[in-house]
C-alpha cells in the first residue's frame, strides 16, 4: 500500500462526499450524547433515590438496556416503531436540515442509541457519585442541607468530576457506535465509503481512479481516531485543571466543619 492508492480522495467530489457523511455521523453523536447525558442523570439521581418505585423503574431501565447489544436495539426499534411516529418525525424536521435526518429512520437510530448510552452512563454516575466518602453527605446535613441542596452544591460537584475520564470513554464509543446506524439504511459515513468504493471511487459519474476498500475505510477510520483523539485530549485537560482548581495548599489548615466543606 502506497500514497498512489489514496488518489481517488481527490477524484471528482469523493473527498466532500465522505465529509459530508461523517458530518452526519458527528451530527447523531452531539445530539446522543446531550439527551443521553441528561437521562443518565436522571436515571443515576432515580436509583439512588429514596422513593422506592423511582429506583426500581430506573433500575429495571438500566439493567435492561445496558445489557442489549447495541446493534440488536437499533434493528428492534427501526422493526417496532410504527410508521405513524415515523411520518411525525418526517414532518416535524425542518426542512434546512440534512436529508439524512429528514428519513423517519433516524428515530429508531437516535432512540437505541440513547436507550443504550443513557443506562451505561447512568451506572457511571451512579459509581461516581457513591465513591464520595460518607462523611460529605453527614457534613451537608449538619450544615442543614436538604437531599436536594446538598447533591446539587456538595455531591453532584464532586462526583462529576471524578466520573470524567469514564464518561468521555463512554462517549467516545458512541460517537463510534453511530456507524451502527447504517445498518438500517441511513445514509451516513460508512454507506458513502461502500458507495465510493463500489463506483471505482466516483459515486456521481462512475469511472475515474479506482478506490480500494481498504484505503477508503482508513481514512474513515483516520476520521474517527482525530475526532476521538481530541476529546480524549480535552478530557485530559479538564481533569488536570479541576485538580489544580479544587486541589488545596498545603500550608493551608482546616479548621472548622464550613471549611472542610468548602
Amino acid at each position: 500500500m502506497t500514497f498512489a492508492a489514496f488518489e481517488w480522495l481527490w477524484e471528482g467530489n469523493n473527498l466532500r462526499f465522505i465529509l459530508e457523511g461523517f458530518l452526519i455521523n458527528l451530527q447523531i453523536a452531539v445530539v446522543a450524547i446531550v439527551i443521553s447525558l441528561i437521562v443518565g442523570l436522571g436515571l443515576a439521581l432515580a436509583r439512588l433515590s429514596a422513593n422506592r418505585i423511582a429506583s426500581v423503574a430506573a433500575g429495571v431501565w438500566v439493567d435492561v438496556f445496558r445489557n442489549l447489544p447495541l446493534l440488536l436495539l437499533i434493528l428492534f426499534l427501526f422493526l417496532w416503531i410504527p410508521q405513524s411516529a415515523r411520518n411525525t418525525w418526517e414532518e416535524l424536521m425542518p426542512g434546512w436540515m440534512p436529508e439524512a435526518w429528514q428519513s423517519g429512520l433516524m428515530l429508531a437510530g437516535l432512540s437505541g442509541l440513547v436507550l443504550y448510552n443513557s443506562a451505561v452512563l447512568a451506572e457511571i454516575m451512579r459509581a461516581g457519585i457513591l465513591s464520595l466518602p460518607r462523611g460529605q453527605r453527614e457534613a451537608a446535613q449538619a450544615l442543614g442541607l436538604t437531599y436536594r441542596q446538598a447533591m446539587r452544591h456538595v455531591i453532584l460537584p464532586q462526583g462529576l468530576r471524578r466520573m470524567v475520564p469514564a464518561t468521555v470513554s463512554q462517549l467516545i464509543t458512541l460517537t463510534k457506535d453511530t456507524t451502527l446506524v447504517s445498518i438500517i439504511a441511513i445514509v451516513e459515513v460508512m454507506r458513502r465509503a461502500r458507495t465510493v468504493t463500489a463506483t471505482s471511487g466516483n459515486p456521481f459519474t462512475g469511472g475515474g481512479v479506482e478506490a480500494p476498500i481498504l484505503e477508503v475505510f482508513l481514512f474513515v477510520g483516520l476520521l474517527f481516531i482525530i475526532v476521538n483523539y481530541s476529546l480524549s485530549r480535552l478530557s485530559r485537560r479538564l481533569e488536570i485543571r479541576e485538580k489544580k482548581r479544587s486541589g488545596s495548599k498545603p500550608d493551608v489548615k482546616v479548621r472548622g466543619l464550613e471549611e472542610q466543606v468548602a
